[in-house]
Order: structure tokens, then C-alpha cells, then sequence
């Protein structure tokens, strides 16, 4: 298994998990809230609430990183 396969591993994992951690997060505020309409006020993250957007982001930069990764690696001549 060469790098570029690891990388492409890594991208399609990675981008499954953070669509999956994107879906199963809660929604704070309905439609109303989009135009003004919402009555409710910044509420801080506890619990899994929490452990599950930290997660997203670390899913995120490691998708971002791999996907740089992929396309610096050709310049690199590994």
C-alpha cells in the first residue's frame, strides 16, 4: 500500500464520519430563528452535546489536512 492509497483511505473515512457527526448533532433553533424570530439565547455545550462538536472539528481539519496532503504530494515526488 502506497501513501497516496492510505491518504485516499483516510479522506473517504474521515468524510463519512464528519457527515455522520454533522447529522447527529442537535438543532438549536427552528426556521423562525433564521429571520429573527428565535427567543432563545446562547446556550453553552455540555456532555455529549459537547464531546460531539469537538469531534466534528477534529474530523474536519482531518479531512482538510489530507486532502492538502494529497495535493502537495505530487510536487513532493515521494
Amino acid at each position: 500500500m502506497n501513501i497516496d492509497a492510505i491518504l485516499q483511505i483516510i479522506m473517504v473515512g474521515s468524510a463519512v464520519l464528519l457527515v455522520a457527526a454533522i447529522l447527529l448533532q442537535q438543532r438549536g433553533a427552528s426556521l423562525g430563528a433564521g429571520f429573527g424570530g428565535s427567543g432563545e439565547l446562547y446556550t453553552t455545550r455540555r456532555g455529549l452535546d459537547k464531546n460531539l462538536f469537538e469531534a466534528t472539528i477534529v474530523l474536519a481539519v482531518i479531512f482538510v489536512l489530507s486532502i492538502l496532503t494529497s495535493l502537495l504530494l505530487p510536487s513532493l515526488n515521494l
